[in-house]
């Protein structure tokens, strides 16, 4: 889903907007994002996908017993009426139809008001144009992970010396914000 470019939009009114595309997005309405997880000012939202896959956790036998550890994730990403679509693995990395790319690192998280995985601030550490130029996700500076369900870890009580090296993957959503340098490029 793409939004507007409008440079005199204020952070309430893109704010807005955001929430009423996440709505559209996810088909329920969008919870309230904290401040920790707004990017440095001078960024803006142009790509909103909700995901649907899972986290995978492997049970790993440790000094203290067994716990369980994340592997990474895989979900695929749909924007607005399917109009993007990305794949998102360990990395964490997003791919988008186009072939373009972002890798990102966390910056923060916070607890999901939910009991599933964490909201998340991610900050891109590189973005690559696909190989016929797709530039989707070429000026991605951070991405939000929000409005979470599952995804957590299975059970302590499910990981033990008996189990060790048992892989599990755990349904989740989330819905992802992709936000660029105001100004930045033109598509999206």
């Amino acid at each position: 889903m793409i939004l507007a470019s409008n440079r005199r939009t204020t952070r309430p009114a893109w704010a807005l907007a955001l929430a009423l595309l996440v709505t559209v997005g996810s088909g329920r309405p969008a919870d309230a994002v904290p401040d920790v997880l707004q990017p440095p000012s001078g960024h803006k939202p142009f790509l909103v996908g909700h995901a649907e896959g899972v986290q995978t956790y492997s049970c790993q036998v440790t000094g203290g017993g067994a716990t369980w550890v994340f592997v990474g994730p895989s979900a695929t990403l749909v924007g607005g009426n399917g109009g993007f679509l990305t794949s998102h693995g360990a990395g964490p990395t997003w791919e988008a139809k186009d072939g373009s790319r972002v890798v990102a690192r966390r910056v923060v998280g916070v607890p999901s008001p939910t009991e599933a995985i964490p909201w998340l601030l991610l900050e891109a550490t590189s973005t690559t144009a696909g190989p016929e130029g797709g530039d989707r996700l070429v000026h991605t500076t951070h991405i939000q992970r929000i409005n979470t369900t599952s995804g957590v870890a299975p059970p302590a009580a499910a990981c033990d010396a008996s189990t060790a090296g048992t892989v599990t993957d755990v349904p989740y959503t989330a819905d992802y914000v992709f936000f660029k340098a105001t100004g930045a490029g033109t598509a999206g």
